[in-house]
């Protein structure tokens, strides 16, 4: 989605300079190693001439996603530096102001628009050469389809509302359960590995929120792979690849399913994760009266939100034992397959995009990174 609306932001951007209706544009990627040809729909200068707006369909070349002609409007407007007072939540650098239009999700806790961080660097690529000097850009995105289908998503797992998030990574979206994903990440798995400073360790995230949170956490510095939900898979190739040091970073209500012996996480394949919670809430002998609250609750989610308000201190042993098993787990796992010394660490993110409960081992992989779990307040 980034690229159809960078491509609809500088359609609009062109417009406002004067220049011609041009209804395709060539985007580059960040890193100058591909371009994409993306076709606008329409791009027009309103009638006072102070603003433009355009609008275009993303063409996902995925049947079932989400965003596969989703509609997106840019509105664009040139304001001059340091006049007009910024609202510090649409404020990204003095030649930009992004501004979440109707449909666009924004994070609950603060109101900012939910943008990646490669979102921006298009941004910084493509549109920036049209801004005058002297001059920002407010950009505007709307998509008006964008708070139904998010009906539709974990955003709100994520602490995202009011619509879509904006978080893409890459220019080609990928199916996270399909065997291209796999492929796809085992291609990215080895290359990281054969690189002259591989030291033989690995960071595994499973979708774009844990991937972008991993980024804002200083932990993409490090070797990170998205590994979509074939998980199990994937532990084995990295310790056939020679990685003896691994993270399992992801958000809880994924990750808690390989505390069950579920190593493909798609909710397609299996489920099954209130379920879990409850077998570990009987192992760690906790209250038959909290097991049944937990057992009464709608999602996962649910159950950890009522169990923090009956008691504090026993759902945080629950979820850090959690961790710990999705270790033991693992280490299981791989041992099915191959006898090789690999240290897996367990760390679990929550529905505010809070580090919050990490295993043994996670606590002492993440430390290494210079990152801790953060407690509940």
């Amino acid at each position: 989605m980034p690229v159809w609306l960078v491509a609809s932001a500088v359609s609009a951007t062109q417009i406002l300079n004067g220049q011609p209706f041009a209804q395709q544009q060539r985007i580059d990627l960040p890193d100058q190693s591909d371009s994409f040809l993306v076709q606008v729909y329409l791009a027009v200068l309103f009638a006072d001439g102070d603003q433009a707006v355009a609008i275009t369909h993303c063409e996902s070349c995925l049947g079932l996603d989400l965003t596969r002609d989703l509609e997106i409007w840019t509105f664009v407007q040139f304001e001059t530096n340091g006049v007009h007072k910024l609202d510090k939540k649409f404020f990204y650098q003095d030649w930009l102001s992004l501004v979440p239009g109707e449909g666009v999700g924004v994070f609950e806790s603060t109101g900012k628009a939910c943008v990646s961080g490669f979102t921006y660097q298009l941004l910084e690529k493509n549109l920036r050469p049209l801004v005058p000097r002297g001059k920002r850009l407010k950009l505007e995105v709307v998509l008006p389809a964008g708070r139904m289908l998010a009906d539709r998503t974990s955003n709100k797992a994520f602490g995202v509302v009011e619509g879509l998030s904006l978080i893409g990574t890459q220019a080609i979206s990928q199916n996270s359960a399909s065997p291209e994903q796999l492929e796809n990440a085992l291609e990215s798995l080895k290359v990281k590995c054969n690189q002259a400073n591989f030291k033989g360790e690995m960071i595994f995230v499973i979708g774009e929120n844990g991937l972008d949170l991993a980024e804002n956490l200083g932990l993409g510095l490090h070797s990170v792979v998205k590994t979509g939900n074939w998980l199990g898979p994937l532990i084995v190739a990295a310790a056939e690849e020679g990685v003896t040091k691994l993270l399992l970073f992801g958000y809880h209500g994924k990750l808690i399913k390989l505390a069950g012996g579920i190593f493909h996480t798609h909710n397609h394949l299996a489920d099954a994760r209130l379920e879990i919670l409850i077998a570990l809430a009987v192992y760690e002998g906790i209250p038959l009266d909290l097991i049944k609250t937990l057992a009464q609750s709608e999602s996962i989610e649910g159950a950890l939100l009522n169990l923090e308000t009956c008691n504090i201190d026993i759902a945080k042993m629950l979820w850090n034992r959690i961790a710990s098993v999705i270790e033991e787990k693992s280490i299981d796992y791989i041992s099915k397959y191959g006898a090789w010394k690999m240290q897996i660490g367990a760390a679990l993110f929550d529905r505010q995009r809070s580090l919050r409960w990490a295993g043994p081992i996670g606590i002492q992989h993440l430390a290494s990174y210079g990152v801790k779990a953060e407690p509940k307040k």
